[in-house]
């Protein structure tokens, strides 16, 4: 798959950050991104290295580090905790190893944060590393309490940005009810998520949908569908505990 959304995530600004509110399948999103980048890679259309940094320290469900085999049998570097979740534990530490990634200017990275600005403040911390060679998008989920109108969306944007100093450069609609996600519940999402677009000037550059979904969808004007997997759904329902 090679659409003009995936091109966009492939070229310019390397560092992409992935924002939004608890729930709102920011970690689906960013794993969805970093195996469909990996797979333009193996086609020759990124020459670029991957790296994918889960920097949730909050949340001990759906964490991107869980898939972090399958990724890097993928060709997708992952960085975390120190220990990379694999004696258990759910420490609220990164790896220094992170610093790599983000510093090497031919590696096209994925900064997967936690929820609402505290998930994000994390970001502080690399501040001096972005430059002007990051993109921020924020993860719009309008089945969710936090951000069920266009200004509780608003705001919590206004708070990531007074939090962390970077700027939200755009949107990706993903209202969802998991599996029981219709095509209307996703061009519901979508033009909740274009309002929203409208009110804070920012381009809304895809709308998610499940790989069944997606092939269904056509909705209006220019924004894709991007197939969103359900890659930590699944690894969720199969954790021991």
């Amino acid at each position: 798959m090679d659409t003009l959304f995936l091109k966009n995530m492939a070229e310019g600004p390397r560092i992409i950050i992935v924002t939004g509110h608890f729930g709102s399948g920011k970690t689906e999103f960013s794993v969805s991104l970093a195996f469909a980048l990996a797979a333009m890679k193996r086609e020759g259309a990124l020459s670029d290295s991957l790296a994918l940094c889960d920097l949730d320290v909050e949340n001990p469900y759906f964490r991107s580090r869980e898939l972090t085999e399958d990724m890097e049998n993928e060709g997708i570097r992952v960085y975390s905790d120190p220990y990379h979740g694999r004696n258990g534990s759910e420490l609220q530490t990164l790896d220094p190893a992170i610093l790599a990634p983000v510093q090497n200017k031919d590696c096209r990275v994925i900064m997967d944060t936690g929820g609402n600005a505290t998930g994000a403040m994390i970001l502080n911390q690399f501040h001096r590393h972005y430059g002007e060679d990051y993109r921020m998008l924020y993860v719009v989920n309008k089945f969710r309490p936090g951000t069920d109108s266009v200004d509780k969306v608003l705001a919590e944007i206004a708070e990531i940005e007074r939090t962390t100093s970077l700027k939200v450069t755009g949107l990706v609609s993903n209202s969802h009810y998991i599996w029981d996600t219709t095509e209307a519940d996703v061009l519901e999402g979508l033009a909740f998520t274009r309002e929203v677009g409208e009110a804070a000037g920012l381009p809304v550059l895809c709308a998610c949908a499940n790989e069944r979904l997606a092939k269904k969808i056509k909705p209006d004007g220019a924004t894709e569908v991007f197939p969103i997997g359900m890659y930590m759904r699944q690894s969720y329902l199969d954790k021991k505990v």
